[in-house]
């Protein structure tokens, strides 16, 4: 007998189905929806056609539908239908197995591509700089490193396939032109008058285009579920691909690109500060600096193991938060004490033994960080959408953007889980809140402040992280190097406002006379409009 869910009927989780401390979307719950990464899984394994249109443009899509008609003709004898139709999808990988089924295969496969213009000089060149990719009998040449030409082109031929909606459906209608000339390809009636004339018609393109984008997971999926070997060596040549490019070429940071370079306003803010600190505030935190420093230049000069990247994300967005705190700290000598700078000794004990235990743990624990992180987000930003009051509408909106984003929920399909789990033992703190009728004030004011503290990834991606800007790495996140500025001159008044709410509340408490905190006119016994 299935098991009851438990669907949430109000708070800002309210149409998710509760699983202990974890809340998942409807969608999520139906333990059918996995979301995929074509551009990290299939992007390589596509990279012969991905190359070829960018260097020849989209009329090589025609030549590829031939070559595929010509090749399944001269193997028809040597292989099935289906197998001919896998063959020919334009994957690298299905070279291999069409290429096993007869001696003069591979032969046969190249001279066609070479008859319909599909290995141009420069495309060549490329294929050539990736040492372990299958099917290297395709581009018969001496294995090179890549030159500039080289990676302008692969960082082209990869930005025009991500952005490019036609572009990227072209790519992925390979197999279903494949599984037509081999005759193995059923659909409807409505989806084959689509496509008959894909994509010469201009009137029917876009829809087509849509169409042949959202079956290409349900396709991969269907060839999955038939036989889940035929992956392996795809993934393995992913993961070759994205570290080869890891090894290869270096990060790119937006200010990188600034054709002058210019002081940011939180350099200016550091040197101010520095210039007003003591002579040791001074050289201590320059110390830190180069050491966070150091520290980010080792990580961007080695191999990058950009396939499953998380692991050095976690680790470079920690421990660079962790080195962020120390040079702030650093240049306040105020919090030189045990007393005001217990935080800074905590977070870096902290961080040191979640990196050790991480480390022991299977490596889909760093992923399990950053979802949670993401589903954190999530929850934050439908608390912020529930403040009302005249004055707070558009900052709630840009909060709720902003949590929106780094929640990496898709704005359609909504599949980001919430996990609430917490690592305090005994009587929560949110219960104490609840049971002191301050829930409202945990949720809205505690919880993000909270998450902060704690490291949540949510907090490091936003505050520590930034996008590399090198295509070929597939945007991964990378150390930042701003310091925030602060100097929020609304977020101090805000402390301020806190602090005497605080201060009266613990006279109301104690009943203290009335005439002894008139006396002090700073605390304003006056309730606060």
């Amino acid at each position: 007998m299935r098991r009851q869910q438990h669907i949430e009927q109000s708070g800002p989780l309210a149409g998710h189905v509760r699983q202990g401390r974890r809340f998942l979307s409807t969608l999520v719950a139906t333990g059918v929806f996995e979301v995929g990464d074509w551009v990290r899984d299939d992007l390589p394994d596509l990279l012969w056609p991905i190359l070829v249109l960018s260097d020849r443009g989209n009329e090589a899509a025609r030549d590829f539908v031939r070559w595929q008609k010509a090749t399944q003709n001269d193997l028809a004898e040597a292989a099935e239908p289906e197998m001919l139709a896998e063959g020919t999808d334009g994957r690298l990988t299905s070279l291999v197995g069409l290429a096993a089924k007869d001696p003069k295969a591979a032969t046969l496969i190249r001279g066609r591509a070479i008859e319909f213009g599909l290995l141009p000089p420069r495309v060549v060149k490329v294929l050539t700089t990736f040492p372990d990719r299958p099917a290297p009998w395709l581009a018969e040449s001496e294995e090179t490193s890549p030159d500039q030409d080289d990676l302008e082109l692969l960082a082209q031929a990869i930005i025009q396939a991500i952005t490019d909606g036609h572009r990227e459906a072209l790519i992925k209608c390979l197999p279903i032109w494949s599984a037509v000339q081999a005759g193995t390809f059923r659909t409807d009636t409505t989806t084959r008058d689509l496509l008959v004339d894909y994509p010469i018609d201009p009137a029917t393109r876009p829809l087509a285009d849509s169409f042949i984008r959202a079956s290409w997971g349900a396709r991969k999926a269907g060839k999955t579920t038939a036989d889940a070997s035929w992956i392996e060596p795809v993934t393995w040549w992913a993961r070759s691909f994205w570290d080869t490019n890891g090894t290869t070429t270096l990060c790119v940071r937006s200010r990188e690109l600034e054709l002058e370079e210019q002081a940011s306003p939180a350099e200016g803010e550091q040197d101010e500060s520095a210039s007003t600190a003591t002579e040791h505030a001074a050289r201590l935190q320059q110390i830190a600096m180069e050491m966070v420093s150091s520290y980010i230049e080792a990580l961007e000069t080695s191999p990058s193991q950009l396939y499953e990247q998380e692991r050095q994300e976690v680790h470079a967005g920690t421990v660079t938060r962790a080195g962020r705190d120390v040079i702030a700290a650093l240049g306040a000598p105020d919090l030189w004490c045990i007393e005001h700078g217990a935080h800074i000794g905590r977070m870096l004990v902290e961080v040191r033994i979640r990196l050790a235990w991480m480390a022991l743990q299977d490596r889909s624990i760093y992923r399990r960080c950053q979802d949670y992180g993401a589903g954190k987000a999530k929850l934050y930003g439908r608390i912020v959408q529930e403040l009302t009051g005249e004055g707070v509408q558009q900052h709630t909106a840009e909060a709720a953007e902003e949590f929106a984003r780094l929640s990496h929920n898709h704005s359609v399909l909504d599949h980001r889980v919430v996990d609430t789990s917490d690592s305090f033992a005994g009587t929560s703190l949110r219960q104490m809140a609840t049971d002191t009728g301050l829930l409202d004030l945990y949720r809205q004011a505690y919880m993000v402040s909270s998450g902060v503290t704690h490291t949540e990834w949510w907090s490091v991606e936003a505050h520590c992280m930034e996008r590399c800007l090198n295509i070929l790495h597939r945007g991964h996140l990378i150390p930042s190097l701003q310091l925030n500025p602060g100097g929020q001159v609304s977020l101090a008044e805000a402390w301020i406002d806190s602090l005497r709410v605080l201060i009266r509340t613990s006279f109301e408490i104690l009943e203290t006379a009335p005439d002894a905190v008139a006396t002090r006119s700073h605390i304003d016994p006056k309730p606060i409009d």
